[in-house]
Formats: structure tokens, C-alpha cells, sequence
């Protein structure tokens, strides 16, 4: 055997080490956005993510966002598609929250 040869990378590991890259590339990423203060950029900055991540054919979805009146947080959710709030009686008072159901039904990726 030649020292080529020894040096030389398996390529049955070499395919697998893609294959796993590729998948692991394919799955969802939980991004959390902190920030100390109202109004510093975190829903801005995570539309404009998702915006992004939407343009290239990444399944996004809108969940729930407040926008706080500010119109050009809010013009970032165009084109963006989103889940309805679901309406839930609470105490004779009738609450929006997320619908957990309605995102599940997407089967997302």
C-alpha cells in the first residue's frame, strides 16, 4: 500500500459525513432574539430573518407577532404567510393566543 493511499480519506465517510450535513442543513433552527428594552430591533430583526429565509423557499410562517403600531415592523409581514390566532374562552372573556393545532396541521419541516 502506498502512503497515498494512507492518507487518503475514506469516501464511505466522506458521503455519510455529507449526507448528515445535508439533513442536518434541511431542519428547522430555533432563534431566539433577546433584547434589554422595548423598541431595540428584535421583532424588526426577526422579520426581516424570516423575510429572507422565505425569499430563498424556506417554509416560514408567521406564528403570532405584535408589531406595537409601528408601521414599518408591520410592513415587513407582507407577503409573509401566517396562522390565524385562535380565539379561547377564558373567565365570561374571550383571549387570542397562538393555535398550536393549525401549525402542526402544516406539517412543517
Amino acid at each position: 500500500m502506498s502512503s497515498d493511499n494512507a492518507q487518503r480519506p475514506d469516501p464511505d465517510q466522506l458521503l455519510a459525513k455529507v449526507k448528515q450535513q445535508e439533513a442536518d442543513a434541511d431542519r428547522g433552527k430555533l432563534r431566539i432574539y433577546f433584547g434589554s428594552s422595548a423598541g431595540v430591533g428584535k421583532t424588526y430583526a426577526m422579520l426581516a430573518g424570516a423575510r429572507k429565509l422565505f425569499g430563498d423557499g424556506r417554509d416560514v410562517v408567521v406564528g403570532v407577532i405584535e408589531t406595537h403600531g409601528r408601521p414599518e415592523t408591520a410592513d415587513l409581514l407582507d407577503g409573509l404567510p401566517q396562522i390565524p390566532l385562535k380565539v379561547v374562552a377564558y373567565r365570561d372573556k374571550e383571549l387570542k393566543e397562538f393555535d398550536l393545532d393549525a401549525a402542526l396541521e402544516r406539517r412543517p419541516r
